[in-house]
């Protein structure tokens, strides 16, 4: 949908929505039509929820089990590049850490029984197909979901100019007017992104405090532990789903190498260096 630049006015809107704020900020012609994609973005993001969020007893990701089982389109399509990432990190991403993440939620140490059920080669996918090969086994997408659920809101609006922000996963599509893209803030670096997304994985906030010791909501999968150190990485990629899953997969193997396989690149964390200028990325075929 094009417009006259000179006619576009800038509108933003926040909503909650997965356990956290989302913003959208657009360009639209008039306040009908800025309204309209607002409802459309955030009722995406609802839809998605519905279907992806371990919190929901009666969400699809949580009927998931050791019979095959006919899920959505676009379930089949986060946990198909979470396989990817996890096997491009050896395991260091991994959403089959449900059983973990469930015993953190809990303040609860770890145990050889939820350990065992981590295990991302026991998730199969076949022609639309989802089933695990170990009983007991949780998905959790906290660490791509939300990336994933930005993606899709920002094609939900309908609008050239679009930027969604979700915690710490934010989507550009297309830049503001007289722009060569969004300038946003990750991790203290500033970017300029045009129809790209950059995600950060941190434990600014989620964490919790035991005898001294900080134990991250981030937990490497390989072994079942917390992570008990503080750092924030970003990485930028063509849209919030790699984006998002990748971040987190640096941040818990420390692996900066992982990000180019995908296309993507790390902008902050790990021996990361932006040279003092504002880098800007846009997708191939963006301009």
């Amino acid at each position: 949908m094009a417009w006259n630049a000179n006619k576009l006015s800038r509108f933003e809107a926040v909503e909650p929505h997965m356990g956290t704020l989302v913003g959208i900020t657009l360009y639209a012609a008039n306040p009908a039509m800025a309204k309209a994609a607002f409802e459309r973005g955030f009722a995406r993001i609802a839809a998605l929820n519905r279907l992806f969020s371990d919190y929901l007893e009666d969400s699809e990701v949580n009927a998931l089990s050791t019979t095959p089982r006919k899920v959505s389109r676009e379930l089949y399509e986060i946990l198909r590049f979470a396989r990817e990432v996890s096997r491009a990190s050896n395991g260091a991403f991994d959403v089959t850490i449900g059983p973990l993440t469930r015993l953190w939620r809990q303040k609860l140490p770890l145990t050889p029984e939820a350990k065992a059920l981590v295990d991302w080669q026991a998730l199969r996918l076949e022609r639309g197909r989802v089933w695990f090969t170990k009983p007991g086994m949780k998905v959790d997408l906290g660490a791509i979901g939300k990336g994933f659920a930005a993606d899709a809101a920002a094609r939900a609006c309908e609008l050239d100019n679009v930027l969604i922000a979700a915690s710490g996963d934010i989507v550009c599509r297309g830049a503001p007017p007289g722009e060569s893209g969004w300038r946003v803030q990750a991790a203290g670096v500033t970017l300029r992104l045009r129809n790209a997304a950059v995600s950060t994985s941190g434990d600014a906030r989620q964490y919790f405090e035991r005898n001294g010791v900080r134990y991250s909501h981030i937990i490497d999968p390989r072994s079942g532990l917390s992570m008990t150190t503080q750092l924030e990485v970003s990485a930028v990629a063509r849209n919030g789903m790699t984006a998002d899953a990748l971040a987190t997969a640096v941040r818990v193997s420390g692996d900066t190498s992982i990000p180019k396989r995908f296309g993507a690149q790390v902008v902050a964390g790990p021996t990361a260096s932006t040279g003092g200028h504002p880098p800007e990325f846009a997708a191939p075929g963006s301009d």
